[in-house]
């Protein structure tokens, strides 16, 4: 407001009729010290002062490729053959915006109705959409398209879901008025969530592998889901894993949301990402974002285009099946070329790589003295429990050279029992060599 062309009349008028007493009110559920952060930063400086100044900062990075990687927690570092990055660069897709003309935009419809081919076969489910954001945001626009299905207002949480996914699901479920019931800490998937679901639950959301690296099967509690009138939405944050474990799809799941950036897209510092959403053919539509579907044109000729909702659709705010009008489109392309390098028998040899490197690495560090592995099952990632704090422990290791996963505290800073768990993600680029590096410096920060 403060920096459209209005005068203090207009803004008082535009303040009366949401309600709000003023400009400050709108930013009311940001933190006050986020909100007026002190940054200590100059005025102004000249191109060059500014470029040897975001040097000195950028050095100060590690990339994953530098040295042994254990990070995990919802982004994952895997190989990204070179194929994809030369594809995406060709200009056609590089410089295409918006696939709204379908008669000038063929090659982005097509690869994007490739993608959603891709994605409801690793889902198992029937249809996809052209991509969400990311995985959390996807897991809130599902609880959302969950509540418009079954007219209910209450979303259950599980213990082991992603803290960031439950924070975004919480965000935008708050502001419709509805219940979010999230269920404490679940280091072990042994929580019992089915007892929690009554005639008023939208949907369940479960995700696997969790954010502690368990597998669950999710058969019995989509059973209890339906036998109740509600849905179970699950999240995948490691798409990969697909190539190992039974598809949600197959476990009974109404929604699947998930993390694409495992293939094709690197880890790019926290992002852009590719949210991936799927679902049954009965709830297409009331899925959000964009489709693509095939058609022939008025010679036959096999062509492709975006059905079922208008553009218009997306900018009707509260009538609006979603907020989310775009997609990720060029990571969905790199998604879309790694998934096809790969293909079903690649993609399965990755998951078996994947699942190697984590059981070398979780047998030796289970080992040390001070270290328990509290995990029954895992996929690349599986949750430690240390005799010291983890936050410390990974600060010590960061120093030595190897980044050793993600201490509890960080994702869960608020829960004392989280201080000393370590999550540790290892993926096919962990080599013998980064696990040695790894168990040796650990053994010595815990001695």
């Amino acid at each position: 407001m403060r920096y459209l062309p209005h005068n203090n009349a207009d803004r008082q008028a535009m303040l009366k009729t949401i309600g709000a007493v003023d400009i400050d009110a709108l930013f009311a559920d940001v933190p006050a010290d986020a909100l007026n952060a002190d940054f200590d930063l100059p005025n102004h400086q000249g191109e060059m002062e500014v470029e040897r100044a975001l040097g000195r900062l950028a050095v100060k990075n590690r990339a994953a490729s530098q040295g042994p990687f254990f990070i995990g927690a919802g982004a994952y570092k895997h190989h990204i053959p070179a194929t994809v990055d030369h594809v995406i660069q060709r200009s056609e897709f590089l410089t295409a915006y918006t696939p709204y003309q379908p008669e000038i935009a063929q090659g982005t419809l097509q690869y994007l109705f490739e993608f959603q081919t891709q994605v409801a076969a690793l889902m198992g489910m029937e249809v996809a959409n052209a991509s969400m954001y990311d995985g959390s945001t996807g897991c809130g626009e599902a609880a959302l398209m969950a509540r418009r299905i079954t007219k209910r207002g209450k979303v259950l949480l599980s213990g082991g879901l992603h803290p960031h996914y439950g924070a975004v699901t919480r965000t935008n479920l708050e502001l419709v008025g509805a219940q979010v019931v999230q269920s404490p800490m679940d280091l072990d998937a042994s929580e019992d969530i089915v007892s929690q679901i009554d005639d008023d639950t939208a949907c369940v959301i479960v995700q696997t592998p969790d954010v502690f690296g368990n597998v669950r099967d999710l058969t019995p509690i989509a059973e209890a889901a339906h036998a109740h009138g509600a849905l179970l939405v699950a999240v995948v944050t490691e798409v990969v894993s697909l190539g190992a474990l039974k598809s949600p799809g197959e476990m009974g799941a109404d929604i699947v949301v998930g993390e694409g950036q495992s293939l094709g897209n690197g880890l790019n510092f926290g992002g852009p990402y590719v949210g991936l959403f799927a679902t049954r053919q009965k709830y297409i539509r009331q899925m959000p974002g964009r489709l693509c579907g095939e058609t022939t044109d008025a010679e036959g000729k096999r062509g492709f285009v975006l059905t079922l909702s208008t553009r218009e659709q997306h900018i009707r705010r509260d009538k609006a099946t979603s907020n989310i009008c775009t997609n990720s489109g060029l990571c969905t392309l790199a998604f879309t070329i790694h998934m096809t390098l790969l293909g079903e028998a690649g993609l399965r040899k990755l998951a078996m790589l994947n699942h190697e490197a984590a059981c070398k690495t979780a047998d030796a560090l289970a080992k040390i003295d001070g270290v328990e592995l509290l995990n029954k099952s895992y996929f690349n990632e599986f949750t430690l429990r240390l005799s010291k704090d983890a936050s410390e422990v990974v600060e010590k290791l960061a120093e030595d050279g190897v980044l050793a996963g993600v201490p509890g505290a960080r994702l869960l800073p608020h829960r004392k029992d989280a201080r000393n768990l370590l999550i540790v993600a290892a993926t096919e680029c962990v080599s013998d060599e980064d696990i040695e590096a790894f168990s040796s410096k650990l053994a010595e920060a815990l001695s």
